[in-house]
């Protein structure tokens, strides 16, 4: 089919190539094939191409055949083939048709690349992007962010633990994101929201006729999310009678619709989230203790907001840049006294509580500053809490805003800020503060 000179250009170049006949069978395939399919030249020709790559579409979308019929070129199509070693290769694929010295038409030529280190350096890329959406300073929370990509990876049910409104969602949507399932649906339903009949409707659909007003059939979510995730959030809510249909799905994949009689299969994989304490809810007998041990291969604890004050001064300046995109005012920053009583305030709305309380100031606000007073009147006007630490750079500024309103009178600013004049002292030399 090619000549020597032709052998020797197309051996040199870093792409795999090969050739087929009108029958798919390898005419051709050069070094660059080889070292990607792990097939030796000989191996390869005379063979069907599809015995050689193997790959999804091979007898479906395939491009080679798509060129065969259509006499058309195919350009930059994704698909993964197996290699003789039995791993899987992304590679880019290209096709062109192969005509003789007479212009008839022969057969196909498929130039075909290895994106394995591309794939590579993208889903690092992803991974950070994904990763960055997790604002927290807390050692705690950084432990976690570190495991989410191990625990994405291995696909094992998961259990997120955390109080209302701790980000219980955003790290599940992390999970699913890092996931090999990252193409697949996300799907999130929260099981304290519906009634069990609902519930179970919800989750596994139903067929034409199962009830009254089942004029048609449904499919439920476990169909929806299949090759994707399912979050279940709540899950301690869910109904007993219940939780041993879940149980199932959890061991084998199989369900049934509501008023069907056959069997279905699903891959969704399901990730669970509560703010329950289970082996409690266990102990009560309002929660199975076998399906407490199939969803928490992995459990995630999140602490409430108010065991890291550390990270209120990065979750304020990220909400003020998301708030500030959407309702479109000029505020830049939280002043320090602002800063000083959100540190203090205990949340016992978490996470969700605190973007709350930026967009309510957000509304309230007419300048470049959020202040004190532009806080919900519940934070504004919370105890003083002096037990709670303020973060340093906090603190140094709030004596400082706080000396200057008082023209630099030490013991107005330690009235107000309801600290002994020897603390202030303190506190001014160690902040080097009028040295």
């Amino acid at each position: 089919m090619l000549n020597r000179l032709a052998r020797i250009i197309v051996d040199s170049i870093s792409d795999g190539v090969f050739t087929v006949d009108r029958q798919f069978i390898v005419t051709y395939f050069n070094k660059a094939a080889e070292r990607i399919t792990g097939f030796r030249a000989e191996e390869a020709i005379g063979k069907h191409c599809f015995e050689i790559f193997r790959t999804e579409v091979c007898h479906s979308r395939c491009a080679i055949r798509d060129t065969l019929s259509s006499h058309e070129p195919v350009d930059d199509v994704r698909v993964t083939i197996i290699t003789q070693d039995g791993r899987e290769v992304p590679i880019s694929l290209s096709t062109e048709v192969l005509r003789d010295e007479r212009g008839e038409f022969v057969g196909v030529v498929e130039f075909f690349r290895d994106l394995t280190e591309v794939e590579h350096v993208r889903e690092a890329l992803e991974q950070e992007k994904v990763l960055e959406t997790i604002v927290s300073g807390s050692p705690v929370v950084r432990r976690v962010i570190q495991m989410l990509p191990n625990v994405a990876e291995s696909e094992c049910n998961v259990t997120i633990h955390g109080p209302s409104g701790s980000g219980k969602e955003l790290f599940a949507e992390a999970i699913h994101k890092l996931s090999p399932r990252r193409y697949g649906p996300y799907i999130k339903l929260n099981c304290a929201a519906l009634p069990a009949t609902l519930l179970e409707s919800e989750l596994f659909g139903y067929v034409k006729g199962a009830f009254t007003d089942a004029k048609r059939d449904k499919p439920g979510l476990f169909a929806l999310a299949n090759g994707g995730t399912l979050l279940l959030d709540e899950i301690s809510e869910m109904d007993v009678s219940l939780q041993v249909k879940l149980l199932r799905v959890l061991a084998n994949g199989e369900y049934q619709p509501l008023g069907a009689t056959r069997t279905l299969k699903t891959d969704a994989r399901v990730i669970a989230a509560t703010n329950a304490d289970l082996k409690r809810a266990i102990a009560e007998g309002r929660f199975r203790e076998d399906l407490y041990f199939r969803i928490n291969v992995v459990a995630v604890e999140l602490p409430p907001l108010r065991d890291r004050p550390e990270d209120v001064p990065l979750l304020v300046e990220h909400f003020i840049e998301k708030v500030r995109a959407k309702i479109r005012k000029p505020v830049r920053q939280a002043a320090p006294r602002t800063m000083a009583l959100l540190q203090r305030y205990p949340f016992p709305g978490n996470v969700r509580e605190l973007r709350n309380a930026i967009e309510h100031a957000f509304v309230m606000c007419e300048g470049e500053e959020l202040r004190p007073e532009h806080l919900p009147e519940h934070i504004n006007r919370a105890p003083d809490l002096s037990s709670r630490p303020l973060d340093g750079d906090a603190e140094r500024r709030l004596i400082e805003e706080t000396l200057k309103r008082h023209g630099g009178n030490r013991s107005a600013a330690a009235s107000e800020l309801r600290m002994h004049r020897t603390t202030l002292w303190r506190k001014l030399k160690t902040y080097q503060i009028g040295a």
